[in-house]
């Protein structure tokens, strides 16, 4: 379409928009009342662990990287938080997620009211070098019990059933290990029905992430950092199900009748990875160009599953029930959680380059972006590693892409000027004028 093309495509509110917001507001309350209601309060990170956990029995899993994002978007809160970590003598270079969890557990203020809420036991999936460390801290200051799970973060097709293997067996040695901490037994039908919703869930979102390749996009990325999250909150319970049966069904409606998310839609964006949570606004800023950021493979790939497709593109990925594996016991719903996380490309991301950028690549491409935003966020070191190098790499295969520097979650560390100044030449370099009011 024309670069200064005046068409407005129709527009209109998200039907699922209220029950994203209460699903949020409700799972930070449960963990703030799980005590009270009898319910075992379990933390670390979302890559995993709340669906082992599921076999306790009624429990809540604190979910440290969305905490700290939500720490992120209230700048002062989480400078107090970042001091709070950097007075004990830790670095400011470390992951500021893990740095506004820390400070708000050190400060003794959970940031949705009230004291900060003490776990039952910590359980951590290792994938970054920040996470072998991060609830070894928890469990010493809080004095709770700690179980660390080795996740393989690269490998090839060739070592793939050894890992699988490696974590299987690590998974479930930590079941055995919550029965002895927590004097409950373990209920695998609550398992299984966990494994089971998990996947069907993140298929789910994965599916409405590639309904997003229409024009005009029927979600914007703002709106889908709203959604995505609630697969990291409680994609094991039957509740994400519903929730992503109903976006799902939304976004098809909203493809069929041409509906779109920024109805000035002239030019698609892409970006690789966490934004700054407290400027979430730049997503907004760049639609005055008629800009629309239509996901990344982060938003797609951290809570979601997308599968290849008859014609090599991403689309429903099968879950594993629907390809007939067998889910009849602890054993076969752990190697079926295991093999359903494995499955996905974006574990290379912390160890390939080639990876990383062929990822950031294939998304561009499938989704018809025109551009992408590379995040150089100081706040991830797993995530920002190598991206100066794919940067040049996707330049290479003629890819626009504009990067700035900034940290998800540390406020000191963004220049919004600067920011938005580069924004405004990269606009400019494709071609783009703001639109008028």
């Amino acid at each position: 379409m024309s670069a200064q093309s005046s068409h407005r495509y129709q527009t209109r509110q998200l039907g699922f928009w209220q029950k994203a917001k209460e699903i949020r507001l409700n799972y930070y309350r449960e963990i703030a009342a799980a005590r009270e209601e009898g319910k075992l309060l379990t933390t670390g990170s979302l890559g995993g662990p709340a669906t082992l956990v599921a076999g306790l029995g009624p429990c809540v899993h604190l979910g440290g990287e969305p905490y700290g994002a939500s720490i992120a978007a209230d700048p002062a809160f989480s400078i107090e938080c970042a001091e709070a970590v950097e007075g004990r003598g830790f670095a400011r270079d470390l992951c500021a997620y893990m740095r506004n969890y820390w400070g708000s557990m050190f400060l003794d203020r959970y940031y949705f009211g009230g004291p900060f809420p003490k776990p039952d036991f910590c359980l951590q999936l290792h994938v970054c070098d920040s996470h072998g460390k991060w609830y070894q801290v928890v469990s010493e200051h809080l004095g709770i019990p700690y179980f660390g799970i080795d996740f393989p973060v690269c490998f090839t097709e060739g070592d793939k059933q050894a890992r699988q293997g490696y974590l299987v067996n690590q998974m479930l040695d930590s079941i055995e290990w919550m029965e002895k901490v927590t004097g409950r037994q373990y209920n695998d039908e609550l398992l299984i029905e966990a494994v089971k919703n998990e996947c069907l869930s993140s298929a789910l979102w994965g599916e409405a992430m590639c309904l997003n390749k229409a024009v005009p996009a029927p979600l914007d990325q703002k709106s889908i950092f709203s959604l995505y999250v609630v697969g990291g909150f409680i994609r094991h319970r039957k509740e994400a199900v519903d929730f992503y049966q109903q976006v799902r069904d939304e976004v098809k409606e909203r493809v069929a009748d041409g509906i779109a998310a920024v109805p000035s839609e002239r030019c698609r964006l892409v970006d690789d990875g966490q934004p700054p949570w407290y400027f979430l606004r730049l997503y907004r800023y760049l639609e005055q160009y008629g800009a629309v950021v239509v996901g990344s493979w982060y938003t797609l790939f951290l809570f979601g599953h997308a599968g290849e497709q008859p014609d090599g593109t991403w689309g429903r990925a099968k879950t594993p029930q629907e390809l007939g594996m067998p889910l009849n016991n602890r054993e076969d719903a752990v190697r079926a959680l295991v093999w359903w996380h494995l499955d996905k490309p974006n574990r290379s991301v912390f160890g390939s380059p080639q990876g990383k950028a062929a990822l950031n690549l294939r998304f561009y491409k499938e989704w018809g972006a025109q551009g992408m935003i590379m995040h150089l966020n100081r706040g991830c070191e797993g995530l920002s590693m190598f991206s100066p190098e794919i940067r040049l790499f996707l330049l290479q295969q003629g890819v626009p892409v504009v990067a700035f520097e900034h940290n998800m979650a540390d406020k000191r560390e963004f220049d919004e000027v600067q920011v938005l100044d580069r924004l405004d030449a990269f606009m400019e370099s494709l071609d783009l004028k703001k639109l008028e009011d």
